[in-house]
């Protein structure tokens, strides 16, 4: 699947799809542990998907690029965890 594609899906569709290309993976290396495997390619698509997605989202949390339905980490920078100051008090 293409990056630009997914940054077309909210946060909360790409955790689903984070599961989805898990699942995926797991059954095909206990496919390919068995030798039952017919696409070995599609074990490195699946690993580059994971990977963009997961990428995507850590864009999204640190405020590099917003995806729809997610707030980055720009608009979360007063309640973000850390020490308190004055100002936040």
């Amino acid at each position: 699947m293409k990056a630009s594609e997914l940054r077309e899906q909210s946060v909360e569709e790409l955790k689903g799809r984070i599961d989805d290309l898990e699942e995926e993976a797991f059954n095909l290396r206990f496919q390919n542990t068995l030798g039952q495997l017919s696409n070995p390619m599609r074990m490195r698509d699946v690993r580059r998907d994971i990977a963009r997605v997961r990428t995507l989202l850590q864009e999204n949390e640190q405020g590099i690029r917003t995806l729809p339905g997610g707030v980055g980490a720009a608009g979360d920078a007063s309640t973000s965890g850390g020490k308190a100051t004055a100002k936040d008090e």
